[in-house]
């Protein structure tokens, strides 16, 4: 069965690979599954067609025959245990990476989109000034958190895994804000994580939609 996915018609970041559906992208390649992209448009994520699969309107969903699933850490975990390459044999070493992908969402990004948020939404804003430092120290304070654990290790629990897969896309969000320059072994780890061959198929597709047109 064809697996198909959505990504925006155009990106909001321009093709630097923080809207979600890359996260999908790189999972996909990772286990070596062709797959579809339909694009939509921001108007058409919000009609009845898209919110049938999606019921909050965003991107990325995956259709697979007649599975229908969003939330992209809904459709990572589905696609590495359908497919081997992306969670461990062993049983404990599975469970642990499949751990790491609920702290990649659930705990590290939380307080990153929080900065986003208060950088973009709400820079005009008279209290923001005051206010981004506190948002910033949030960050940072996991940030601290994650570097101990990873420590000198190439991935947070032996070999790469979709908790590893999942927690460079958070990650991915602090490149360009120089934070992660504080901390060289996560620097390194994000590196690692875009250096791998199926993250650059996974970029270059994505990419590939967002390039401007020249004619």
């Amino acid at each position: 069965m064809t697996i198909t996915i959505t990504a925006f018609e155009r990106s909001p970041d321009g093709g630097k690979g923080l809207a979600r559906d890359t996260r999908v992208r790189w999972a996909l390649e990772e286990v070596r599954q062709p797959y579809e992209v339909r694009l939509v448009s921001f108007r058409a994520m919000k009609e009845p067609a898209h919110l049938a699969l999606h019921p909050f309107g965003q991107i990325p969903t995956y259709e697979e025959g007649d599975l229908a699933l969003f939330e992209t850490g809904a459709i990572v975990f589905h696609i590495a245990q359908r497919h081997a390459g992306l969670l461990p044999d062993d049983a404990n070493a599975r469970a642990r990476a499949i751990t790491w992908m609920f702290a990649a969402v659930n705990t590290v990004e939380q307080p990153i989109l929080e900065r986003e948020t208060a950088r973009l939404l709400e820079g005009d804003k008279p209290w923001n000034k005051e206010r981004m430092p506190l948002v910033e120290d949030r960050v940072r304070s996991r940030l601290n958190q994650l570097s101990a654990r990873l420590g000198d290790a190439d991935w947070l629990d032996g070999a790469f895994s979709a908790g590893d897969l999942m927690m460079v896309s958070v990650l991915l969000r602090l490149k360009s804000s120089g934070i992660l320059d504080e901390y060289p072994n996560l620097a390194a780890y994000l590196t690692r994580g875009e250096t791998r061959p199926a993250y650059k198929r996974a970029f270059a597709a994505q990419l590939a939609v967002n390039k401007p047109s020249t004619g």
